[in-house]
């Protein structure tokens, strides 16, 4: 099944390549796809539990969904990783 999920502090390239290498590494994950401009992450998943799993994964990576609060923690941790991610690149 596809779905998307609309994340909060998705700013650039860089934690759309984060997010990308992170969510592959969770089993059955696939097609993932970053809008950047609409902060939505799309993929593929076999079921709920697969979906759970990333929305958790984003949330640890500092790219809460739009349901959850978005704390500062949140946002020190986005910035990590989005630097992290130009520098992969």
């Amino acid at each position: 099944m596809k779905t998307s999920i609309i994340v909060q502090n998705l700013k650039c390239g860089g934690c759309a390549h984060t997010i990308t290498t992170k969510l592959s590494e969770i089993e059955n994950i696939s097609n993932i796809t970053i809008d950047v401009n609409d902060s939505k992450v799309f993929f593929n998943y076999i079921n709920e539990a697969d979906a759970l799993a990333v929305k958790d994964k984003l949330k640890t990576l500092g790219y809460p969904s739009i349901d959850d609060a978005n704390s500062l923690t949140s946002k020190a941790k986005s910035f990590v990783s989005c630097a992290t991610g130009k520098l992969s690149t």
